[in-house]
């Protein structure tokens, strides 16, 4: 984990709507891309930085329904 500096243009799924029930994605300002994950709740804590090759594998399987609770 690591603090929010170095990262930008943070946002949250459309999906979430007003809930606070969820994680904010940001942009890595720092050379090989990537992004950060983040608690909406905690915006001032721990960051999750993920590599730009993980992050693109694991939303194509959530597009594809592998992530989905109901099955």
């Amino acid at each position: 984990m690591t603090n929010v500096d170095g990262y930008e243009r943070w946002r949250k799924s459309a999906r979430s709507k007003d809930s606070e029930e969820c994680v904010e994605v940001g942009a890595s300002v720092r050379a090989g891309g990537g992004v950060g994950v983040r608690d909406s709740k905690q915006r001032d804590g721990s960051v999750l930085p993920v590599s730009a090759a993980a992050w693109c594998r694991f939303a194509q399987e959530v597009k594809s329904g592998l992530h989905d609770p109901r099955g």
